[in-house]
C-alpha cells in the first residue's frame, strides 16, 4: 500500500496510523498528527480503491452503503500491511493508534470489528458502523474517541450513537465529542483528539 512512514522520538513509542477520507491522500492528515502527538511515529496510508479517481479504502454501492465483501477484503489487506510495516520499520505493532476521517475512520472501525488486538486505540472522525449483526473481538483494552457532527448529512447522530454502543458492549472505553457542524473535520475536533489522547495516556 502506498504510504509515508516517519520515525518519531521513540520507535517503540506510539505509532499513529493515518487514514484519509474519500478523495484524500497519505498527506492529508499529517497536520492532524502534529497536533495529536508531534513525537509519535507516523504511518500514513493511501487507500487502494479508486472511485472515479478518488482514493478510498474500500468500495461502496451507494452513498452510505458499503460493499461488505470488499470491506472485508480491504480490512484484511490493511491488517496484513500493518504487520508487514511493523516488521519493515521496527515500530511496536501493539502500539498502533488509528486516526481516521470519514472513509478512513470506517476502515479503522472495521479493523476493531474484525481483528483482536488490531489497534491499541482509535480516533474516529465522522465514522459509521462498518457492519451490523456480527460478533466482535474483545475490545476491553481499547480506547476510542468518536468525533461527530450533529448536522452531519453523511454520518447521522444515530449512526455515531450506535457505533458507540456496539464498541462499549464489547468492552471498549469510548468517548464521543459532539459538534454542531456537518461532515467536515474541524480544528476543534483536532484539539479534542489531542486532549483525549493525553488525558487517556495513550
Amino acid at each position: 500500500m502506498k504510504h509515508i512512514f516517519k520515525e518519531g522520538k521513540n520507535l517503540q513509542g506510539p505509532t499513529l496510523l493515518l487514514l484519509h477520507g474519500t478523495g484524500g491522500t497519505e498527506n492529508d492528515l499529517l497536520p492532524l498528527a502534529d497536533i495529536v502527538d508531534p513525537d509519535a511515529n507516523i504511518l500514513s496510508v493511501r487507500g487502494n480503491v479508486s472511485e472515479n479517481g478518488m482514493p478510498r479504502f474500500f468500495k461502496r454501492l451507494a452513498e452510505g452503503v458499503f460493499d461488505e465483501e470488499d470491506l472485508l477484503l480491504r480490512t484484511k489487506e490493511l491488517h496484513e500491511f500493518l504487520d508487514e510495516a511493523a516488521e519493515e520499520y521496527g515500530f511496536d505493532r501493539n502500539y498502533v493508534i488509528a486516526v481516521g476521517y470519514s472513509n478512513g475512520a470506517n476502515i479503522a472501525a472495521s479493523l476493531l470489528f474484525h481483528y483482536q488486538d488490531a489497534l491499541n486505540a482509535a480516533v474516529l472522525h465522522h465514522p459509521m458502523v462498518p457492519r451490523r449483526g456480527i460478533e466482535l473481538p474483545d475490545l476491553t483494552a481499547v480506547k476510542v474517541l468518536i468525533t461527530a457532527g450533529l448536522n452531519d448529512p453523511l454520518c447521522t447522530e444515530q449512526e455515531s450513537i450506535d457505533l458507540e454502543g456496539i464498541l462499549k458492549e464489547n468492552g471498549a472505553d469510548v468517548e464521543v465529542h459532539w459538534e454542531n457542524n456537518g461532515h467536515q473535520l474541524t480544528q476543534t475536533e483536532a484539539e479534542a483528539a489531542k486532549d483525549w489522547y493525553y488525558n487517556k495516556n495513550i
